[in-house]
């Protein structure tokens, strides 16, 4: 059973005790040992599966050489044995924190693993990396890893069905914080004060503006959820020694709701497992097919049928416009509602056009295919007939689209869109489409040889064979992993990837 847990501002004056805190249930809910569900530690294994497939085809790009390179430029801290890099020999470690720190970049980097959207947007597997990291560390086993996941993965989901971070233009890692020291806290079986402590302190260091994902976004966007990583594993090292934090973090009349949410006069209803109820959150996420926001998902699938069954529609001659009508969210933040001239710019950074339905749009309709580095190639973004076919596409905000949204109903929870193309003759073409095809309702819902294939492919150009089935091989058996076994569950790059990449790297402070 769920509970609702109410959540206001109290004044000063009017003291709330720790035990009805909401950092104080997620808490006691970290600290809760319910077992793990069989179906729960399989699409742990699929998610663990697919971190490392877009950190492997994410290993030679800049923002993950730089995190890297920081990485290296640390000790393994004396508390523990370090933990791993992607990409690095296994025996090449570093302090748990800067671990988290660098894979977490390298898992965001292209915007390809799982989602979940409700009040508020999130990537629930950025938990991973300073979970795993900390299990590396401290010598923890597989079933260990696993309840520290489901916990991780719980807290964000229940977090992001209550309480909306972008509606006050905070960033959604705000959630994850809190959500990772969690899960830490319960891979670590420390009691419900302790993490208490790391989740309030995890919150008060990870708010931020949503500033880095508006306009031309920057390679910020991939270090934001891992920064907050490294802050929640900072976060439980310091409640650990018994360091105390801002208290009540989120209901205090100076706290986040009271001052970067709804306001003093501001309640949330947030869900959260019973005393002895399964975590079960990860099933309600879904990961991505395609390299790029997921609320584009759905529009990628639309548009590569429309093209295929309809070459005609390629062609900028034949077309007089395009318009998407669609969520709210889907025109605010990554359609024309969002008023970014540079979603419209054939210059733009990779970061910003993965934020552009109305190129992703385009580029799949042309194609009939997307690829998560040809279809943000600058030749391919600045191709004539590309361009000229961009420009004529809109989002339009409908009702019911932002409805079916923010339905609780995953029946009719919808991510989706109707597209109405106006032809140069005069006639129209309309189609639609609700979820993605991977999507657990879609024409072809992810499972477990899904989420391998997509390993093989992202990582066969980096990762030699042998070490593409050592990995597959480790990460399927995880529930009864050894300590030393989790210590190898990372990937490592074949003979000279890294090499040049890392030597041309620019130096920095460390």
């Amino acid at each position: 059973m769920t509970v609702s847990h109410h959540v206001r501002v109290y004044p000063s004056s009017e003291p709330l005790p720790r035990e009805e805190q909401l950092a104080w249930k997620i808490a006691e809910v970290a600290a809760d040992p319910v077992a793990v569900e069989p179906e729960v530690v399989e699409m742990i294994i699929n998610r663990i599966i697919d971190n490392a497939s877009v950190a492997a085809a994410s290993l030679t790009r800049a923002p993950i050489v730089a995190a890297r390179g920081q990485a290296f430029s640390h000790p393994v801290s004396r508390g523990g044995q370090g933990a791993t890099v992607f990409g690095a020999p296994l025996d090449e470690r570093t302090s748990p924190e800067w671990a988290a720190w660098a894979n977490g970049v390298a898992v965001r980097e292209l915007d390809y693993h799982d989602t979940f959207l409700a009040a508020e947007y999130s990537h629930p597997g950025d938990n991973i990396p300073a979970i795993l990291a900390v299990a590396q560390h401290t010598g923890k086993d597989g079933q260990a890893l696993v309840r520290g996941i489901a916990t991780g993965y719980e807290i964000q989901v229940d977090l992001v069905k209550a309480i909306s971070l972008h509606k006050h233009k905070i960033d959604h890692v705000a959630h994850l914080g809190p959500s990772a020291a969690a899960g830490i806290g319960t891979l670590l079986d420390l009691d419900v004060e302790t993490i208490y402590q790391a989740v309030g302190q995890a919150l008060h260091t990870t708010t931020a503006t949503r500033q880095s994902r508006k306009g031309e976004i920057s390679t910020w966007k991939a270090h934001a959820p891992a920064f907050a990583g490294k802050m929640a594993v900072e976060a439980v090292d310091r409640a650990m020694r018994g360091q105390t934090s801002p208290s009540p973090i989120y209901e205090g009349e100076d706290g986040v709701i009271a001052w970067m949410l709804d306001g003093k006069d501001a309640s949330y209803d947030v869900p959260l497992p019973a005393a002895g109820e399964a975590k079960r959150g990860i099933l309600d996420t879904y990961t991505k097919e395609h390299s790029a926001e997921y609320q584009a998902q759905a529009i990628i699938d639309l548009a590569r049928r429309l093209g295929t069954e309809n070459p005609a529609l390629r062609d900028p001659e034949n077309i007089v416009s395009i318009v998407l009508h669609t969520s709210h969210h889907t025109h605010n933040v990554i359609g024309s509602g969002a008023n970014d001239p540079q979603k419209y710019d054939p210059t733009a950074s990779r970061e910003t056009l993965d934020h552009s339905v109305p190129y992703i749009f385009t580029v799949a309709l042309q194609d009939g295919a997307w690829h998560h580095v040809d279809s943000y190639a600058p030749e391919r973004a600045a191709r004539p007939d590309t361009v000229a076919l961009w420009h004529k596409v809109t989002t339009a905000e409908d009702a019911e689209w932002t409805r079916r949204y923010h339905s609780t109903d995953p029946a009719e929870k919808a991510f989706g869109g109707r597209v109405e193309i106006t032809l140069a003759d005069g006639t129209t073409v309309t189609d639609e489409i609700a979820v993605a095809d991977a999507h657990p309702l879609g024409a072809r819902p992810f499972a477990r040889e899904d989420y391998i294939r997509k390993f093989r492919i992202l990582a066969e150009p980096v990762l030699e064979p042998a070490e593409i089935e050592r990995f597959l091989t480790l990460v399927q058996r995880l529930p009864e992993l050894t300590a030393a076994e989790v210590e190898e569950l990372s990937i490592i790059a074949a003979p000279g990837v890294l090499a040049s990449t890392d030597a041309a790297a620019r130096p920095g402070l460390f």
